[in-house]
């Protein structure tokens, strides 16, 4: 049974197809090309998903067809790459072209999560006793659609997150309206956030220190249900990956996969054949 569901196991793959360069299947440089053939990407994305899904080790879910060496490998080469950034960014366009982003009203927050391992942007967690942790920050659309994501360690405050987590909307491909309001929560309540949304020309709407949370919630809780749906993903519940471009890769990947939940899920009443008109016979 595959990890990942064939619905969104094979759109995903469709993109990565297009944007992986085409690689010999035997390395021409052998003299006599009998040395091992190369794993198709295909089989190495299917375990690269499985340890998405599962968060198990690479030992674990290595095959007979496909060591942990080879993921690593290959891994580390879309990784750098940039693949799951691109990706994402293609699903993004696909919901905008589709269903269409609610740009109107954005949410951002942080969630942090383990990582035992340690790394480059691992931290002491404030929430786990000290232990390493990540934090991730998320903006969302007015639906919970997650726009971009930046890893930090998980002692990094909310607030400077917010710069380079909202600088990435200058990746979509389209505009942003001219009334933009920004869901915060508490934790982002001072001067430097409100100077910076003004800077970019967004209004606020940021809870206030000393005011109960449910007198003040808004629209953020979409934020709060992305983080849920990224949790759902083991690799990001537990991360132990060292290096920032894995890290990144596994996120962008996870975010790649909301965004192409939500659009089947969407698009599946909005594009639905009309169903013919019954009649009954009279007797």
């Amino acid at each position: 049974m595959p990890a990942l569901p064939v619905c969104l196991l094979e759109p995903l793959w469709a993109e990565c197809a297009a944007l992986l360069p085409a690689r010999p299947a035997v390395a021409p440089s052998h003299p006599l090309g009998r040395h091992r053939r190369r794993v198709p990407d295909r089989v190495v994305f299917e375990h690269v998903g499985a340890a998405l899904v599962h968060g198990s080790g690479y030992e674990r879910i290595a095959t007979p067809g496909c060591s942990d060496r080879t993921i690593r490998r290959r891994l580390a080469e879309w990784a750098e790459a940039g693949l799951a950034e691109r990706v994402h960014a293609l699903a993004l366009q696909a919901y905008d072209r589709m269903v269409g982003l609610d740009l109107e009203d954005l949410a951002v927050d942080g969630c942090v999560t383990k990582a035992p391992a340690g790394g480059e942007v691992a931290g002491r967690s404030p929430v786990d006793r000290g232990k390493q942790g990540l934090k991730r920050s998320v903006v969302t659309d007015g639906n919970g659609i997650p726009l971009h994501v930046v890893a930090a360690g998980a002692n990094r405050h909310d607030s400077p997150l917010l710069r380079p987590t909202l600088a990435g909307l200058d990746r979509l491909d389209r505009d942003t309206p001219e009334s933009v309001l920004v869901h915060l929560d508490r934790g982002y309540d001072s001067g430097p956030t409100r100077a910076l949304l003004d800077a970019l020309g967004f209004a606020g709407a940021i809870a206030r220190k000393g005011v109960p949370a449910p007198v003040q919630a808004g629209t953020r809780w979409v934020v709060e249900r992305t983080h849920a749906w990224m949790n759902g993903f083991g690799k990001l519940r537990r991360c132990t990956e060292k290096r920032r471009a894995a890290v990144d890769f596994y996120l962008f990947l996870a975010a790649a996969l909301v965004v192409v939940r939500q659009l089947i899920h969407r698009a599946r009443s909005r594009y639905r054949w009309p169903t013919r008109p019954t009649t009954r016979r009279l007797k």
